[in-house]
Order: structure tokens, then sequence, then C-alpha cells
């Protein structure tokens, strides 16, 4: 027979533990001083693959990394959606895909965002703007860049603005971009 380890193997596991000190007993018989102990906080890297689909979203996404803007429109009622959107929001019936690459753009609305998540803080500050499109119904959110975030200016409303593409696609809504015209 096999004979078992005495001890489970200790590794360090890269934890960085804060609060650790154990508070001084003063009673020997209670142990109400745990009541003051401050609580143990610990850091440690969390990392997760996370499988997902664009489902219905998937032919925006393949357009955008070859340098192409969908828009998602009724055929019936003629409602045009900036964003990808397989079905209409009213009646429910699928949507065509339309190309916008080319289609007249103007800033609609404009904001410095000096403070970003995790992905976005190094980049701080940047532009984020709605794009209006002539004949699009709803509006665009993206990133404007080739302005100086230091120095926004309402001038910048009615800017007309083109797509860009990020040369290498990361299949993130983030892969386009605008600069003005």
């Amino acid at each position: 027979m096999a004979k078992l380890p005495d001890r489970r193997p200790e590794t360090l596991g890269g934890y960085i533990v804060h609060g650790v000190p154990f508070p001084v007993k003063t009673d020997p018989d209670s142990l109400a001083f745990l009541k003051q102990m401050a609580p143990l906080q610990i850091e440690q890297d969390y990392k997760i693959t996370y499988p997902h689909s664009y489902g219905q979203d998937s032919p925006w996404f393949a357009a955008a990394s070859n340098k192409k803007l969908l828009a998602s429109r009724d055929p019936e009622s003629g409602y045009a959606y900036a964003t990808p959107r397989g079905h209409d929001m009213y009646s429910g019936k699928e949507t065509e895909w339309i190309d916008i690459t080319e289609t007249p753009a103007h800033i609609h609305a404009f904001t410095v965002c000096y403070f970003g998540s995790e992905e976005f803080l190094p980049e701080t500050p940047f532009v984020l703007c709605l794009i209006k499109y002539e004949d699009i119904n709803t509006l665009f959110l993206a990133r404007l860049f080739g302005v100086d975030p230091d120095e926004p200016s309402l001038d910048w409303i009615g800017m007309e603005v083109k797509p860009r593409f990020l040369r290498n696609s990361k299949l993130k809504p983030t892969d386009v971009y605008f600069l003005p015209a």
C-alpha cells in the first residue's frame, strides 16, 4: 500500500494578504476580542476564459474587421439603427444590413472622459462622441481621435467625421473610431 503524505504540499500561490495581525487576547476565557479584528483583505490575480458569441451581431464585427461599418434597418418601416440590431425593436421583424462606411456622418454630442475602466485608464483623457448619420434614426457611440481632449470645443458639434478601423481587429466595438473628415 502506498504511503500517504503527512501534509499537503504548499506553494506561495501569488497572494498578497493585508490585515493579518491577530488581536491580542485580554480575557483568557473569551473570544470577544475577535470582534475588534480588522477584516482580512486578499489580492489575487483572477483569470477566466469567457467563451461568448456575438450571435446575430456577428456580421457587424466581421464587417468592422474588414474596414466596413454596417447599420441595420427594418425593411418595412425603413427605421435604421446605427448599432447592430438583428430585429426591429417595434415590429420584432428581422432587420437587413446596410453599409454606412461612406455615408456622411457628423458629431451630435461629445464628452471628454478623464476616468475609464481598467482597459482605458491609461488612455485618459479621451473623447467619446455620438455620431449622427444621414438617414439613420439612432446615434452611434465611438471614440474620437484627431482632436485635443485638453481643449474641448463646442465647434466639434456638427463636425463631419469619418470612421477608421484598427489595423489588427480585436473583434470589439472599439475596433471602430472616428477622425475629423
